[in-house]
Order: structure tokens, then C-alpha cells, then sequence
């Protein structure tokens, strides 16, 4: 399983994002991607799972399946997404 983020890096949420960004790398080895909405990859993601509010964080499996999404803030509490990675 691995966890999408994604967010417009210039955007009011942005510096909350990052803060979770590091803060998640820092307590987990989970594999982490990073998306902006804005760019074909980012655009692809939101675009095959329907997501329209930002950020967004989604447990995503091997399968491309998206098992839980939280969108918008506050942010998810980092150790119910690191759950997700251990599934």
C-alpha cells in the first residue's frame, strides 16, 4: 500500500501539507507520493479517483484500488494513515 498526497504547493494549505509531509517520512518508511493537482501526474491521480478537494490523502494498494481518502483540513492524524501502510 502506499499513501498519495495531494495539494497545490501555493496554496493556503501548503506549509501544513509539508509540515505532514515531514513529519510523516520522519515516522514512517512507507513509500509517500507526492502529487500537485495542476500537473499531468497530479491531474491523472485526481482524475481516476474522483478528487476535487484539496489536499487529499489517499491509501492507495497494489491494485490501484483507493481503500480510505481524507480530503481538506485539518490533516489526518499521522498514525491512522501509517496504519494503512502495514495493511
Amino acid at each position: 500500500m502506499k499513501i498519495a498526497i495531494v495539494y497545490k504547493p501555493y496554496s493556503d494549505h501548503a506549509r501544513e501539507c509539508e509540515e505532514w509531509i515531514r513529519e510523516f517520512e520522519k515516522r514512517s518508511s512507507g513509500d509517500l507520493e507526492i502529487l500537485n493537482p495542476e500537473l499531468p501526474d497530479g491531474e491523472s491521480f485526481c482524475v481516476a479517483r474522483d478528487i476535487v478537494e484539496y489536499p487529499t490523502i489517499a491509501a492507495v494498494g497494489e491494485d490501484g484500488k483507493t481503500y480510505e481518502s481524507w480530503s481538506g483540513t485539518p490533516l489526518p492524524v499521522i498514525d491512522e494513515v501509517i496504519g494503512y501502510i502495514v495493511r
